[in-house]
């Protein structure tokens, strides 16, 4: 038996899920995912996004609403008479109209640790506050923010110098194993959910909410305690990019880790990119000058020494 599928999603985290689901021969009676954006400096050119791209490359219909408001989109996605909805980062508020319209409802694809990390921003807040494990979890989708019950969990492990973008690929591609055997289970009758609640009480994960990253955040103040700095450097890599001035102009730094050192905060205390902190310090791994491509630490310093005593920062 096979199930018959909406799938909503919309960027490359996405994908893997939706090309694991079609692989395990579920009919998929159509995508949902968000409008093609505006691209190129002029925003001229639209571009689909990565869901939209794989779904037609696998022959399935695409549905791109920018809103599941109004009574006629509802009724268009009921009509499909789905068994369920599989949501994994589409990026848009379902409706109860749209939640309840499948025979088993929603299951969102989460990447965090529930109730830990409720919101936007699940994997760099995970990385921020220094977070030893996330996962990834299958939930029954309510009408609160990351607040269903859970099906199943992946737990994945956060390295001292691991980047958001390297969290998010294995993120990824546990979401599409898990919801390859949700699927199984629901058509078996043997998924079972637990609350969060429970969940809390069981593991003692207190909820916390992941809020969206904003620009300013990115801005790498020197003074604040080293550790905390270079979570923050590998949260934000690749994007938003946390960054630091270096004789002017704008350095992105996108990977690094805390080191023992003293000196005045934003300093180098040596010749490979040990910068000091409000405590201890920060060795800058990998780097991007603006409008060049990212470097080892080595070979950025090969072209733009950095010496012992040279500032960085406004």
């Amino acid at each position: 038996m096979t199930l018959r599928l909406v799938f909503m999603g919309t960027p490359d985290f996405a994908v893997p899920t939706l090309r694991a689901l079609h692989g395990a021969g579920h009919e998929i009676a159509a995508v949902y995912t968000q409008p093609p954006r505006p691209a190129g400096r002029r925003g001229l050119e639209t571009v689909p996004s990565p869901v939209e791209s794989e779904a037609r490359r696998l022959g399935l219909e695409v549905r791109s609403p920018v809103s599941l408001k109004g009574a006629e989109e509802q009724a268009a996605f009921a009509a499909l008479g789905a068994d369920v909805a599989v949501v994994v980062a589409y990026g848009l508020l379902l409706p109860r109209p749209i939640l309840e319209a499948p025979r088993f409802g929603a299951l969102n694809g989460h990447g965090s640790l529930l109730p830990r990390w409720r919101g936007a921003a699940p994997i760099q807040r995970a990385i921020e506050a220094g977070d030893p494990v996330t996962g990834m979890m299958v939930m029954g989708m309510e009408a609160g923010l990351d607040t269903g019950p859970v099906a199943l969990t992946r737990e994945v492990a956060i390295g001292e110098t691991d980047t958001a973008r390297e969290v998010h690929d294995r993120l990824s591609a546990a979401s599409a194993e898990l919801m390859v055997e949700a699927m199984a289970g629901l058509e078996a009758g043997t998924l079972r959910f637990e609350r969060q609640d429970a969940i809390a009480a069981r593991t003692g994960r207190e909820v916390a909410y992941a809020a969206k990253i904003e620009k300013g955040e990115a801005a790498v103040d020197w003074s604040r305690p080293g550790s905390e700095i270079a979570r923050r450097i590998n949260a934000f890599s690749p994007f938003p990019g946390a960054w630091t001035l270096l004789g002017g102009e704008r350095l992105k730094l996108l990977r690094a880790v805390f080191e023992a050192g003293s000196g005045e905060p934003g300093t180098a205390l040596d010749d490979g990119l040990l910068i000091a902190a409000g405590e201890g310090a920060v060795r800058l791994l990998e780097v991007q000058k603006a409008g060049g491509k990212p470097a080892a630490a080595a070979d950025f310093l090969r072209g733009t020494p950095v010496p012992a005593g040279r500032r960085l920062g406004a």
